[in-house]
């Protein structure tokens, strides 16, 4: 999987998820991606740093120092479905992109279970061929991946709705 920031011909911002550079080329083409706030279909890639794996637990000095914030080991993250628990309409349109987040990867990619380190380095080394996959992983395999160039990343997974 590959993670592009995109933005739309009334520029609002928003990332997407593909199984690699030419499936995104090819839905941008076909007007298959959408803006989830006004629907434009004329969808562009966002100018990207890339991301590299840190080698230590230090907190990175924000480009900009006015957005500077405090990290304290007793606040827990909160991933987007617990957000979504708090009410609001921002909270419910965020559950619901995490929901059709869900729906998308699991239509589209292989789920691979607990093999998903292997997995990625059979796909990166290309001992197998290139596709998709989602699965599960330590802190420790994912930062291994990372550490050896391969592209992860972890994302907010909310049980299924009925809807």
């Amino acid at each position: 999987m590959i993670h592009y920031q995109l933005h739309c011909g009334q520029n609002h911002e928003f990332d997407g998820w593909f199984a690699g550079s030419a499936a995104f080329e090819d839905q941008q083409k076909r007007g298959l991606i959408s803006c989830p706030f006004c629907s434009d279909t004329k969808i562009q890639r966002a100018l990207m740093a890339p991301a590299l794996g840190r080698k230590s637990n230090r907190v990175p000095e924000p480009l900009d120092p006015s957005l500077k914030t405090e990290v304290r080991e007793e606040t827990p993250l909160q991933t987007p479905p617990a957000l979504a628990m708090q009410g609001g309409e921002a909270s419910t349109q965020l559950a619901e992109l995490v929901q059709k987040m869900r729906h998308e990867i699991e239509m589209h990619c292989d789920y691979v279970g607990n093999d998903f380190a292997e997995e990625a380095r059979k796909i990166h080394y290309g001992e197998t061929d290139a596709r998709g996959i989602y699965g599960e992983a330590t802190i420790d395999e994912a930062q291994e991946l990372v550490d050896e160039g391969i592209e992860v990343a972890a994302l907010p997974w909310a049980p299924r709705t009925n809807s």
